[in-house]
């Protein structure tokens, strides 16, 4: 047994929750929220080489996956694997990239189910930007 972190009730080490403030790994020193996340030691300019992130932090939301190589739910790198992606190449279900492969992508070049793109695109909907500026 050992001391909830919050409360200081007596709880089991493998308690889930604390049964009378209800903090999530109560006997825990420390808890920074839920999912799994990895950062690579060797860093390019600051950034990590890779950085994998499907984290959530109580009352912050979302850890955004930044790093040269970022994969996660969110993801910010030059090479992005993600739901929602920003990146020179991306990957990803909705996106803002130079080079996309995605369902709904904003990009200079693009394969997408929807997206705009500056300077070549193809998929189902695609349009490219300039051209419906013209036609404006």
């Amino acid at each position: 047994m050992k001391p909830c972190r919050d409360c200081q009730t007596n709880v089991s080490e493998q308690a889930l929750a604390c049964p009378k403030c209800g903090a999530p790994y109560p006997a825990r020193e420390k808890w920074d929220g839920w999912g799994y996340e990895y950062k690579s030691g060797m860093t390019i300019a600051g950034m990590p080489v890779v950085h994998i992130s499907f984290k959530y932090v109580p009352g912050r939301g979302p850890v955004p996956a930044r790093g040269i190589i970022a994969i996660g739910q969110f993801a910010i790198g030059v090479f992005s694997i993600s739901q929602f992606g920003i990146g020179v190449v991306s990957v990803s279900q909705f996106c803002i990239a130079g080079f996309a492969l995605a369902q709904f992508a904003i990009a200079y070049s693009l394969i997408a189910q929807m997206g705009l793109f500056f300077g070549q695109g193809h998929g189902q909907l695609v349009w490219n930007v300039l051209d419906l500026i013209r036609q404006l």
